[in-house]
Parts: C-alpha cells; sequence; structure tokens
C-alpha cells in the first residue's frame, strides 16, 4: 500500500542525549568534525544510510539503541561536551566583537539576500556556484562573529537531482522536500504560532509566506516557504493556487520568477523585520544583495522610509532613495548580460501595485530597472541604482562588470565606473580534507612535511576518490537500466595510481564542457597512454529547459561509455556537495576552460587548491590573479579571435599540449616513487593559495571596505531625522534642474616650456558655467594622460581645480607621461554624502 502524504516525525531523545537535537539543527556540524563524528559513532550503519544527515538518523535509530546509548556514560559525556562547545562557540566574542569594540561603527547586523543558499546537501537549497558560495559567506561570517542575517526561499523541490537515460540524456526528478525532516524550524511568536509575511499580489489577492529558520553556526538564516493552507486557491480569491510559488529553484515561467523574486525582496525584508520583533535581534543596518534577484527589497525599505510616523519617517521618495542607498551593498555574479534577470516592463508594472508598495509612484520604481530597450526591466540596472556600492567577485570579473555596466556611467572611462571586486573566497572548514588539516595545520600554519608524506597525502585522498568513482559509476548505470550482471567492469574502473583530473560545474555554453572533445582520437590518445595514462572526471546539471546543455552532457556521456575508455573517463550524473567533496579531495588536476573572460570568478578550482589540487585552466575569474606559475599551468587563450571554432581548436590544442607535455611528466616521474617536481607545486599551493582562498578573507573584506563605509553612510542619512538624506535629495533635485545647462565655456594652457619633459607643471584654466549651481556642488578637474591618434587619453591622471571667483577655474599640473599628451577638462557633481564624484553618472567634458 502507499501512504497517502508522508511528513517527518522527530525523536523524543533521552535526558542525556536531548542535546543532540540541538546539535543536529544546527549546521555548525557540517563544518565540525567532532561533532559528525560523534553522530556517527551513535550508529555508523545508520549514519551512512541516512546520507550522514543527523536529523534523519536520529529519526532511524530505535529507542532501545537511544535507552542504550543514554546509559553509555561515555556517551553522555561526549554529547554534553559537544553541546558544550557549540554553546560557547555561539556565546563567545570572535574576531567582528573584538574589531567592534575598535570600531563601534561597524553594523550591529547585516542582511544577506540570495535566491539560493548551499549551506548542505542535507539543506538542497542550491543549484550551483552561486548558492555554495552564498552558504560558504554564511559559514566564514560566523567563524568570525560577523552578525549576519541570511535571506532566501525554502523550495520544496530543490533545483532538480539529475539521472541519464540509457543514450545519456539528462532526466530530471523533483523530489519533495519535507521542512519538519530538514535542520529547521519554524519562527513562532510567543504564543507559539507560526510568524507569517504577506505580500499583495494582482488580483486582490495576498500571498502568504511563513518563515524557516536554519541555524548556520551563529547566523540565522530566514527561508521563506509559501506551501501553506493560507495561499489554496480558495483561501486567496483566484483560480491558481498560490501554494506552489517556492515550489522550485529557478523553475516556471516569468510569471512566476517575478512572483519568487517579489517575495525574496519585499517579503524578505518583512521576514526580517518579523525575526527582529520577534527575537530581539539587532535590526540590520546595511542590506547586502547577493545577485539581483532580491533586487526589490530596495523598493519594500523605500515604502518603510515614506511611511508616516510612527512607524515611517515620512520621507519623500527621493529622501527614502538616499537613506537607503547609503546602507545597501550590491554584488554582481554575472559575466554576460545574458545572465541577467530581465522582465517585460508591463509585467512589473502589473505586479508593483499600490497594494504592494501604497504610497510610491510607480513610474520612479519602474525607471530603477530601466535599460536601453524601453520596454524591459533590468533587475541588475534596479540593484546598482539601489546600491550606493557594488562589486564583482574576482579583479578580472570587476574589470568585466565595469565594462558591461558602463552605460549607466556614460562619458567615464570604463576604470571610473563605481564596480569594486572582492574576489570569492571558499569555506576551508567544509571544503578541505580532514587529512590536509592533520598533516599541515591551520592554513598559515609553519608545517613542513616531507615530500613523502605530501605524496602519501594524495595518494590516499585519490584512493578514496577511486572507490567513490566507482560506487557511483555502478549505482548510475544501474538507474540507466543496466542489470547486475553486466557491470562487473565497474568494480575496475580507475586506477588509483593513474593522474586523475576534475571538472565539474553548471553547464552553461561558455564554461564549454566538451572542450576536451574537440579532437576525440587525442583525447583517447591521453586517456590510455601506456607511460603517462589520464584518468578524467566529469560532472554537472544543465538547466531543464537548456537543450543545448543536456546535448553537451550527452556528448561526454556517449564518449565515455565506449567500452574502449570507459575505465578512464566517467561522467557521474547528480553533482551536488556531497560528490564535489571526494573530487576536491581526490583529483590532481582541477580544470576549468571557460571562454575568456566569462567566468566570474569559479570558486571550485579553490576547492581542490585547499587539498593540494593543481589547477589547470583558462586564465580567468580568480585564476587570473592567483596563477603564479608554480601552483598549476595556465592554458593559453586565443583572446580577440572572432571565429569561435577556430578558438575552441586552437585552445583545446593548447589544452592538449599541456598535459601531454607538462602535466603528465610532472605526476609521473620519480624518484624512489615520489615525483618531486609535482610534490613541490603541492607544497607551493597548500602554502601560498590555501590561506588566500579562505571565505574569511573574502568576510573580511566585505566588513571592512564595504559593510563598514555602508554602516557609516547609512547611520549619517538617518542622523538628525535624516538630515543627510534629505539634503542629498535637495542637491540631486537641484543637479537635475540644472545639469544640462552646466557648460565649460573655455579651457587654456600656461605655462609650459618650449621643451616640456616629465614633472614640467603646466598651469591649466577653464571657464565654467554652473546654470546657477554652487560652486561646492562640483567638482572640476583637470585630466591629463597619453592620447593616440584618435585623441582618447590613456593611463589618465586628474587633478581637482581650485574655484578663482566667477566662473574661472585652475590648477598646475605636472606633465606625467613622455611621449604624444593630451589634456581636457570636466565637471563632475560633489557632495559630501556621495560615496565618489562618479555615483550619480553626471559628467560635462570640455568640447
Amino acid at each position: 500500500m502507499r501512504a497517502l502524504r508522508r511528513f517527518t516525525v522527530r525523536a523524543q531523545l533521552p535526558g542525556p542525549l536531548a542535546p543532540l537535537q540541538t546539535l543536529a539543527t544546527n549546521l555548525r556540524w557540517t563544518w565540525h568534525a567532532p561533532t559528525r563524528d560523534l553522530f556517527a559513532s551513535l550508529d555508523p550503519d545508520a549514519w551512512d544510510a541516512s546520507g550522514q544527515d543527523p536529523v534523519r538518523l536520529l529519526g532511524e535509530i530505535g529507542s532501545g539503541r537511544l535507552a542504550e546509548l543514554a546509559a553509555d556514560d561515555a556517551v553522555a559525556a561526549t554529547v554534553a561536551e559537544r553541546a558544550a562547545e557549540l554553546q560557547s562557540y555561539l556565546d563567545e566574542p570572535r574576531w567582528y566583537q573584538r574589531s567592534r569594540d575598535d570600531d563601534p561603527s561597524l553594523p550591529a547586523a547585516v542582511a544577506y539576500f540570495s535566491m539560493e543558499f548551499g549551506v548542505s546537501e542535507v539543506l538542497p537549497n542550491y543549484s550551483g556556484g552561486l548558492g555554495v558560495l552564498a552558504g560558504d559567506h554564511l559559514k566564514a561570517a560566523s567563524d568570525l562573529g560577523v552578525p549576519l542575517i541570511g535571506v532566501g526561499l525554502l523550495y520544496r523541490s530543490g533545483y532538480f537531482r539529475q539521472s541519464l537515460s540509457l543514450d545519456g540524456w539528462q532526466l530530471e526528478h523533483y523530489p519533495a522536500v519535507d521542512p519538519q525532516g530538514l535542520p529547521l524550524q519554524l519562527l513562532s511568536d510567543s504564543d507559539g504560532a507560526p510568524v507569517l509575511v504577506e505580500v499583495a499580489v494582482p488580483g486582490d489577492r495576498t500571498l502568504t509566506a511563513r518563515i524557516w529558520l536554519a541555524r548556520v553556526g551563529r547566523v540565522p538564516l530566514l527561508l521563506l516557504d509559501t506551501d501553506i493552507e493560507e495561499n489554496s486557491a480558495e483561501n486567496t480569491g483566484g483560480t491558481d493556487d498560490l501554494r506552489g510559488v517556492t515550489d522550485r529553484l529557478y523553475g516556471g515561467d516569468q510569471n512566476h520568477r517575478i512572483q519568487q523574486e517579489v517575495l525574496i525582496g519585499i517579503g524578505g525584508v518583512r521576514a526580517v523585520r518579523a525575526f527582529c520583533a520577534t527575537t530581539g535581534h539587532p535590526a540590520p543596518e546595511v542590506f547586502h544583495t547577493n545577485e539581483g534577484h532580491a533586487g526589490f527589497l530596495g523598493c519594500e525599505r523605500i515604502r518603510e522610509l515614506c511611511t508616516a510616523a510612527p512607524s515611517g519617517a515620512g520621507l519623500d521618495f527621493d529622501e527614502a532613495l538616499a537613506a537607503v542607498r547609503a546602507g545597501t551593498v550590491f554584488t554582481t555574479h554575472t559575466p554576460v548580460p545574458a545572465g541577467i534577470d530581465r522582465f517585460g516592463l508591463d509585467l512589473v508594472r502589473h505586479y508593483l501595485t499600490g497594494r504592494l508598495l501604497p504610497g510610491l509612484p510607480v513610474d520612479r520604481l519602474l525607471a530603477l530597472g530601466a535599460e536601453d530597450d524601453p520596454e524591459t526591466f533590468n533587475m541588475a540596472h534596479m540593484g546598482l541604482r539601489l546600491a550606493q556600492r557594488a562589486n564583482g567577485v574576482s579583479r578580472l570579473h570587476g574589470r568585466v562588470s565595469r565594462e558591461m555596466f558602463g552605460g549607466l556611467w556614460q562619458g567615464f572611462d570604463r576604470d571610473e565606473v563605481p564596480i569594486g571586486s572582492v574576489t570569492n573566497g571558499v569555506h576551508g572548514p567544509t571544503w578541505e580534507s580532514r587529512e590536509v588539516g592533520e598533516l599541515i595545520g591551520d592554513p598559515g600554519a609553519d608545517a613542513q612535511p616531507s615530500d613523502a608524506e605530501l605524496w602519501a597525502l594524495r595518494n590516499t585522498l585519490r584512493s578514496r576518490l577511486v572507490d567513490e568513482v566507482r560506487r557511483r559509476v555502478r549505482a548510475a548505470w544501474l538507474e540507466r537500466g543496466a542489470s547486475e550482471p553486466e557491470l562487473g567492469w565497474t568494480d575496475h574502473v580507475f586506477d588509483r595510481d593513474v593522474l586523475t583530473v576534475g571538472f565539474a560545474r553548471r553547464v552553461p555554453t561558455y564554461k564549454r564542457l566538451t572542450l576536451m572533445l574537440r579532437d576525440p582520437e587525442r583525447l583517447r590518445g591521453l586517456l590510455l597512454d601506456p607511460h603517462r595514462p589520464v584518468q578524467l572526471i566529469v560532472a554537472g546539471k544543465s538547466h531543464p529547459a537548456d537543450d543545448g546543455g543536456k546535448a553537451l552532457i550527452q556528448q561526454i556521456v556517449r564518449f565515455a561509455d565506449d567500452a574502449g575508455v570507459r575505465h578512464r573517463i566517467v561522467f557521474l550524473p547528480d553533482y551536488d556537495m556531497s560528490m564535489a567533496r571526494y573530487l576536491y579531495w581526490g583529483c590532481d588536476v582541477w580544470l576549468n576552460n571557460p571562454l575568456r573572460p566569462l567566468e566570474a570568478c569559479g570558486t571550485s578550482g579553490m576547492k581542490s587548491a585547499l587539498n593540494g589540487g593543481l589547477n589547470l585552466s583558462i586564465r580567468d575569474g580568480w585564476w587570473d590573479e592567483l596563477y603564479d606559475g608554480r601552483n598549476g599551468w595556465a592554458i593559453p587563450t586565443a583572446d580577440g579571435l572572432e571565429d569561435p571554432t577556430r578558438r575552441d581548436d586552437l585552445e583545446a590544442n593548447a589544452l592538449y599540449e599541456l598535459i601531454a607535455t607538462q602535466v603528465g611528466p610532472a605526476f609521473y616521474d620519480r624518484v624512489d616513487g615520489v615525483p618531486h617536481r609535482w610534490v613541490e607545486m603541492v607544497r607551493h599551493t597548500l602554502s601560498t593559495l590555501r590561506p588566500t582562498v579562505q571565505a574569511t578573507r573574502m568576510v573580511g573584506e566585505y566588513v571592512h571596505d564595504w559593510y563598514a563605509p555602508a554602516a557609516r553612510a547609512a547611520a549619517d542619512a538617518v542622523a538628525d531625522d535624516f538630515a543627510a538624506a534629505r539634503d542629498i535629495a535637495q542637491y540631486r533635485a537641484r543637479l537635475n534642474k540644472s545639469w544640462n545647462h552646466v557648460w565649460i565655456t573655455g579651457v587654456d594652457v600656461t605655462g609650459l616650456p618650449d621643451t616640456p619633459v616629465v614633472g614640467s607643471p603646466m598651469t591649466v584654466r577653464a571657464g565654467v558655467d554652473l546654470a546657477g549651481l554652487n560652486p561646492s556642488d562640483v567638482v572640476v578637474e583637470a585630466v591629463v594622460g597619453r592620447v593616440d591618434d584618435t585623441d582618447e587619453l590613456a593611463d589618465p591622471v586628474t587633478v581637482a581645480m581650485e574655484h578663482r571667483g566667477e566662473d574661472s577655474w585652475e590648477v598646475a599640473v605636472p606633465l606625467p607621461h613622455a611621449g604624444l599628451t593630451g589634456y581636457t577638462v570636466r565637471v563632475l557633481p560633489h557632495h559630501p554624502h556621495l560615496a565618489s564624484s562618479v555615483e550619480l553618472g553626471r559628467i560635462v567634458l570640455a568640447g
């Protein structure tokens, strides 16, 4: 018989074991090895059968075994010790608290919004790198004591589970997730009733969400869930059921996506307010928008401030916008315009009603997402307009972002576009094998293991990976329809002593999953080389609607199915965090071959480096800045080549050559069984990259360079009844009225010698008609640099000019460069509450 429905009942634990419930529901266990060891010791077989999920484990251990464990003094003592450790971790001052003692302007709380969070495979709320990065951000914040509040959605079917058909086509499955069986608890009020948030949707209906709370160490993660009775069609007065708004990550049509993004943005802010009111948690002073999906959060914060007292400040739209921008940070992970969420303007207008955001002018809201296409609303543009500070996720991606979004700052050189960068990091305790820490110690430790010890470490991790590959290959073939008697060959897939290369990631076109197949016979030769063979693991998911990506997976699978090579190359379906750990631990080489510069960061290679894996990568994302010639290999790129086929051929050939002439020999050339050249690269990687790629470094940069300035700007904006916010709004109004009439009436240069040399002074004078603005409202700059045949300035040096009265400005500029030199003068806005004079995208050039 089949059950009508299923749900999870949590175990009643005997007194000495009661703390296990707290240990299981705080996700710190995912990166705290002693706590995992404790759960494994309770029942090793049940631990493995539960997928190493403590919540499931506690529900599957029988009452007799629980009573036996409770009577064991050693077990009870270990449970009490681990619970005390967790409480100490949650309560003790950490790096952030000590930093705040020295700098009280650091924010009391930061709200961090993301569409997905990859904290653990037991909480399947992620699809790939963006979510895993967000999960690592929360974990690192917890370790540092940064008072983050995570905000996302709870997807009842997660992303999807992947399997393969017999002919290698990706199949998707959406198993239902029961929140009661996850490490979550429902946010409830003092009477025990669930706390609900409401969001108005078209048709005079209301979308209601309850809030699940995940504890990620010290960080609360709020996940909104619409699968509740209040959203049934009969209760909302509509013909469709709103319960399914949070059914799948990145699922559904445009209407479904905008419902999700309205919910996480506007409903997410309301959830944060409810959480703080219910628990007494400090209210966030800074809001961090991780990608554009949650951008509507800025609209809700504007509405809050426009609401009349006592619940709001009674500001007008521009005053509220100034206050909101001051305390907002926006991070873009998108390297291509096609990766940005865009909606038809009519669809956005349909949702941004007076019921949703009462009192706000719809035309002003729509203008936040304006782009070149007047019928399109751009979520990234809205994110940039609502944040005073924005960043990409590697240095190269920062440059790509400044180019991609430069149209919002027309007239400025791309290097001046106010989008910085914070290179992503990865959470070491989550992704590093235990053996690495035991041999070397914490990142930055001075341990000096011998070459033999490092090589033994790598052999141990590779051997573990081979066992996992064999298990997964067998399971995948059974799922594809093969029978047990024909799968004996899977016991011999892969070799514990063969150079092992990993390639695992999402499968959009630009990541070039099949670049390795450009010359199938050449790849076959590398795999089957009798002296220096290579074995290759490939994994990754294509978006369910991306048939092109599925076709790429099928090409790899069909090649790997060939009986002649299937012992050397495998495609492992259903790539997730549990599989990823084995790959990061065991692969000798991590391969990454995106189309440069379309990889925003690419943190998978960082996780391999934590374990002594060497990167073999296109110089894109993080590898562009951290490759040093001794920590791996850079695949040469044919940048600028317009023929994509020719480019792929050239770069694939470079990849084959590197493996055959450098990677393979370094791995196989040995003295007394140890490849000393290889081990030296491993040692260098562990000593240099392992400390640098940590997520704690990344979060520390966000704190000092983004959160702290945003908190200070936000505090200034609200002080003295929002005096600064009102002032900047009035300033922008003056600027809007006058700016199109500001012009530079003349430029003159004097003082140059007959034969100028570098450092010779020249005096630049300019006349400027300010069209009624005050001299203090602007900064007038002389710009001097090299020029080419088109008179475009390069390597410019800008110097602020001094106001000499009336409309006259002047400055002496030392000549900065030798060679052909040019100059110009420009006028920019200036106000003490702007982050920079570039911020507003206003510029007047001498013409």
